[in-house]
């Protein structure tokens, strides 16, 4: 068992890039307390959700730089990355419940790209008959 462990995580266009340490609880994310960054209030629960899982609230400080995406892809980033460093700061102990829960498996969901002929990426132009 290390004192600090590090890991990435992914979620449609934005990467996460997550420290842990032990600590009291706190969570910074590109430099600003987690409250503050993110606005809404379920976005902040969904981060915190691998600790509650753990039993290890308020246990470790993270320490998080998220880019790319949008806000809720940012967060979900950060929870992949929470996920990925709490099994790897203690495996055997960890891993089992994080992986039951399907926060350690990357979500490969992406958005479609727009194709020549539709509006959107399957919005196609009104169909007139005559």
């Amino acid at each position: 068992m290390a004192e600090k462990s590090y890991a990435t995580g992914r979620r449609k266009n934005a990467t996460a890039r997550v420290w842990l340490s032990l600590g009291k609880g706190e969570m910074i994310v590109n430099g600003k307390p987690v409250d503050e960054y993110f606005t809404r209030k379920t976005l902040e629960l969904n981060i915190r959700k691998p600790f509650e899982i753990t039993d290890t609230v308020d246990q470790f400080d993270v320490y998080a730089t998220v880019s790319g995406g949008g806000i809720s892809g940012q967060a979900e980033a950060i929870r992949h990355g929470i996920s990925r460093a709490l099994a790897a700061f203690d495996i055997d102990r960890f891993r089992p419940k994080l992986k039951a829960a399907g926060f350690l498996t990357r979500d490969p969901r992406m958005v479609e790209r727009k194709m020549y002929g539709l509006h959107k990426a399957r919005k196609r132009p009104q169909f007139s008959k005559r």
